[in-house]
């Protein structure tokens, strides 16, 4: 049996008597399986080494009995009192060096050695229970690796194995003290012994150890994963591994993390309390799908899907009626084959009594339930279909935890943030109903017409090399603003002038540029002026042609966008970051250039997204609005989902299918 649809359970917060009256509502749902104990480690091991495994047992038979599975957590996000009584130093240190302690989750510190040995014997007890329980089908490892505190852990142990890490990667001071710029405000060092943590400091912080430092918490997380993984692996070898990623999420690198997982999970609430909005523009969602796809280049499941409002102390909007099943299928749409709502029923205690799920508080059926029940009636049938098809994009855009850890430590201007310059070039793309990957810069990128590779601020050869490749042999590859300007250490580079190597491939040289401070700037592309923001690359040609100049400041009448014929390819480079009207414009120039072509035509707020198997493409059209929308196709398939052809009700989802023609 194939799993598509599923929740969030948690059968400890009710009683046992409630737990069948669950089960039979779940199978009505249609609901195939469950995620559960994530959070459990008391209630499994209420003192050290008296494990109490049965009440999980029941639950997961007794869902069994009723055709659902059970995917099991490890709670290692939430330590016990008595674990923290007896080892206090699991509590983590910020980076202010306060202790963070017992009363939330994730109050554990990744590299202690005393809870390492609790969560090998722990873990190991856990998978040998479970390992040949027919219910099992799967483990995840803890819960939103580098979520909850902000600065991971700067404690003594942590202090202990940066510099193990440090002297495994540099192997002498003195190839540290370079790469580090350490000659600046006396900050060398003797010995790998004499390096803390990033702990606040009186005044500024050294950009290239801070780089460092968060390489080096990326590597613990994914190390702590590993931990566990490698045991659930003795053991449970029959069931999958796991782990709840959250979209672009920097704290850990989801790519190295994604090397021992069977497949990747994501956690997505559109309408979460955070969001300045009503909900993440829709745009947002898609390209954090979109990145999660990319991370092992296979569809992913997402273990929580927010299924109602969302909230802590305050609380987010209600999803409208059907918005709930249109943020499901657009996960779908992207590459998801399973869709795991969070949660079952609300909870009645803790921090999350206002995270609402499928059930109110009251744990009666309501809108939210039935809407689900129609959703999984209506799509449940197709999903074995195109389980494991893949959205097949023709335009890639480049992602880096390194770049992004980058302009993390310095953004260059206050209002610069990494993943929202990239969602910039995205939704452009996704409003032209255009679909996209996102890949590293040293994938494989022949097989994209097009290549948006933003905010290239870390360079090396060997990217460089690859770049000009990929143009070289006939690709169009888009760089933009602070690309070249530091090496791998985050030292600036000194030996050319900007973009450095890859000026050759742009055909340009950026002898200056100006930050733009409490001010937009202007730029004249065509006949008509635009509105650019933040950064402005003051470029002198080498080659390349003017296809924006700019049309304010003293660089007036300077090139602002070029392009540059090289090899059988094209590079553009944009020295500044577009408003929305010109980079709109841009992507349309840049689309038709490639010979990029669009899936239809429609308003803001309709998506469109494929995927594809060997024989079949699967076209999903969302409506994402509350007002009736109508859309066009520039190809002809046949609606299997839907009430009218081209037309749209209110968060209506509609699918469609046509047969690829074979070739020869």
């Amino acid at each position: 049996m194939s799993i598509h649809f599923g929740v969030a359970y948690y059968p400890e917060h009710w009683p046992r008597e409630r737990w069948e009256t669950d089960a039979k509502l779940m199978q009505e749902m249609g609901v195939q399986v469950v995620r559960m104990a994530e959070f459990s480690w008391f209630k499994m091991e209420p003192q050290e080494g008296l494990f109490q495994f049965e009440w999980l047992e029941e639950a997961v038979a007794l869902l069994n009995q009723y055709g659902i599975k059970t995917i099991l957590g490890t709670p290692t996000a939430a330590p016990p009192a008595w674990m923290i009584e007896k080892n206090p130093e699991i509590q983590p240190i910020d980076h202010h060096g306060r202790r963070r302690y017992f009363g939330g989750r994730h109050h554990n510190c990744h590299s202690n050695k005393a809870y390492r040995v609790h969560i090998k014997r722990f873990v190991t007890a856990y998978a040998q229970r479970f390992a040949e329980n027919p219910g099992v089908i799967g483990w995840q490892i803890d819960n939103e690796l580098g979520n909850s505190h902000e600065d991971l852990c700067m404690c003594g142990s942590c202090r202990l194995q940066f510099q193990r890490w440090l002297a495994v990667k540099y192997r002498t001071i003195e190839a540290l003290n370079d790469a580090w710029g350490t000659a600046f405000w006396s900050q060398g060092y003797h010995r790998f012994s004499q390096i803390i943590p990033p702990l606040i400091t009186a005044a500024g912080e050294n950009p290239s150890a801070l780089l460092d430092w968060k390489c080096y918490c990326s590597d613990l997380i994914v190390n702590f994963a590993k931990w566990q993984a490698d045991i659930i692996r003795e053991y449970c070898p029959n069931q999958f591994i796991t782990h709840n990623y959250m979209g672009f999420n920097q704290k850990v690198n989801y790519y190295d993390l994604g090397t021992l997982l069977d497949f990747v999970s994501n956690d997505s609430y559109p309408a979460g309390y955070w969001q300045k909005t009503p909900h993440q523009p829709d745009s947002e969602i898609a390209a954090s799908y979109d990145v999660v796809r990319g991370y092992k280049k296979k569809p992913f499941w997402m273990m929580e899907q927010q299924a109602g409002i969302a909230g802590w102390e305050y609380m987010a909007r209600a999803p409208k009626p059907g918005q709930m099943a249109a943020w499901a299928m657009q996960s779908v749409a992207h590459g998801a084959d399973s869709i795991l709502f969070f949660r079952w029923r609300t909870c009645a205690m803790g921090t999350e009594q206002f995270w609402h799920g499928i059930l109110g508080h009251s744990g009666n059926p309501g809108r939210t339930y039935q809407e689900a029940k129609t959703l999984i009636q209506t799509f449940a049938p197709y999903m074995d279909e195109f389980e494991g098809a893949m959205p097949n994009p023709q335009v890639a855009i480049v992602h880096s935890f390194r770049q992004n850890y980058a302009f993390d430590i310095q953004p260059n201007h206050p209002e610069l943030r990494y993943v929202e310059h990239l969602n910039k070039y995205y939704k452009a793309l996704y409003e032209k109903k255009i679909p996209v990957d996102f890949v590293q810069g040293m994938d494989d990128l022949t097989n994209y017409k097009l290549v948006i590779a933003p905010l290239q601020y870390l360079m090396n050869p060997r990217l460089e090399q690859h770049y000009m490749e990929y143009v070289k042999n006939g690709g169009h590859l888009v760089l933009t603003m602070r690309t070249g300007v530091k090496d791998e250490t985050n030292l600036c580079m000194t030996d050319m002038e900007l973009p450095g190597r890859l000026g050759e491939l742009c055909g340009i040289e950026i002898p200056e540029y100006d930050c733009l401070l409490g001010k937009k700037g202007g730029v004249l592309y065509g006949k008509k002026e635009y509105v650019i923001e933040k950064w402005c690359d003051i470029i002198t040609l080498q080659g390349a042609s003017l296809i924006a100049e700019y049309s304010t400041s003293f660089y007036k009448q300077s090139p602002a966008i070029t392009e540059h014929m090289y090899g059988e390819g094209v590079a553009w480079y944009v020295g500044t970051e577009p408003g929305k009207e010109l980079m709109e414009d841009l992507m349309a120039y840049f689309a038709k250039a490639s010979d990029i072509e669009t899936l239809g035509a429609a308003a803001d707020g309709v998506e469109m997204m494929t995927r594809e198997s060997d024989d079949k493409v699967w076209l999903f059209v969302i409506n994402h609005t509350r007002d009736e929308q109508v859309y066009h196709l520039h190809d002809r398939y046949t609606l299997l989902e839907g009430e009218k052809e081209e037309f749209l009700n209110p968060y209506e989802i509609q699918l469609h299918v046509k047969t690829k023609h074979k070739k020869g």
